[in-house]
């Protein structure tokens, strides 16, 4: 066997190697942090209702 068709055959199996590339990104990562906070709001509120009743039940 020559040489030429064993490095054919060398080259063809390594150009055949997947790669695996990182890159930055190229434009800047942005985080969206508009999180409804209407819940936990309400549920504070509700149990200072529920505290304020209590403490005061002739309010109604």
């Amino acid at each position: 066997m020559s040489a030429a068709p064993l490095l054919a055959l060398v080259l063809l199996v390594t150009a055949c190697q997947p790669t695996v590339k990182v890159e930055a990104p190229d434009k800047p990562i942005t985080i969206n942090l508009n999180v409804k906070l209407d819940a936990e709001v309400r549920v504070k509120l509700e149990e200072k209702a529920e505290e304020d009743i209590q403490e005061n039940p002739d309010i109604f």
